[in-house]
């Protein structure tokens, strides 16, 4: 399964669903939007590319989006589970580097490193934060990270199922941290990166890490 959470995505989602492989590996992929409470032609726009669609009552938040991606993928015994942005900045032609080692048994925690591959724009202020963030996420995960930030990860099914988003907002470090402490295998591959055209990115660089913090404080206890 690969899974786009979505909100207010009319412009993009239909090119991100229309470019998702058929099949990875000789086996099927199942598309899904999650349609995080769009007020926008989303989810039509969607159907009508060929994903299929779940539909939340109202926005709550790509934190929120994530789980229930999860949920989606354990529920349907999917043999891996990958999700990206539906803004196309992430390529869905990667799918098969994502979940091939999830597939073959060498990783349960796949994350696409845009620095490890091909950027072909990011804005200077967001290359500096995430650099600023993964150094933090690496530093407090004792594990080498190259890009703590990226919307493009596969799970295996077990860390799909245990896998802990611990707040609505976002789900990069904590999502990181509660499977890395669970002890789920990581690895990094190289992916294509292309900085959106359409629309705004719900990152404030304030918000964000009112939010994340304590959310991260909270897993590194449970820790």
């Amino acid at each position: 399964m690969l899974f786009l959470p979505a909100h207010d995505e009319q412009a993009t989602v239909a090119d991100v669903v229309a470019r998702c492989p058929a099949t990875v590996d000789g086996h099927d992929v199942v598309c899904l939007v999650i349609d995080d409470g769009s007020t926008d032609d989303t989810a039509r726009r969607a159907t009508f590319a060929g994903a299929e669609v779940v539909r939340m009552p109202s926005n709550r938040g790509l934190g929120a989006a994530v789980r229930e991606g999860f949920a989606q993928a354990t529920a349907r015994d999917a043999v891996a589970v990958a999700f990206c942005d539906a803004d196309g900045e992430y390529d869905p032609a990667d799918l098969a580097d994502l979940v091939r080692p999830v597939l073959d048994g060498t990783a349960d925690y796949v994350v696409g490193s845009r620095f490890d591959g091909d950027i072909e724009r990011m804005l200077p202020h967001r290359r500096l934060g995430n650099v600023v963030l993964t150094r933090w996420t690496a530093w407090t995960a004792r594990t080498p990270i190259s890009d703590g930030q990226s919307g493009y990860r596969a799970l295996s099914p077990a860390a799909a199922e245990r896998a802990v988003v611990a707040h609505d907002f976002n789900y990069a470090q904590v999502l990181t941290l509660d499977l890395l402490a669970k002890g789920f295998a990581y690895r990094e591959v190289p992916i294509r990166y292309h900085f959106r055209e359409q629309g705004r990115s719900f990152v404030r660089l304030g918000r964000y890490l009112a939010a994340v913090v304590p959310a991260v404080h909270r897993v590194v206890n449970r820790a």
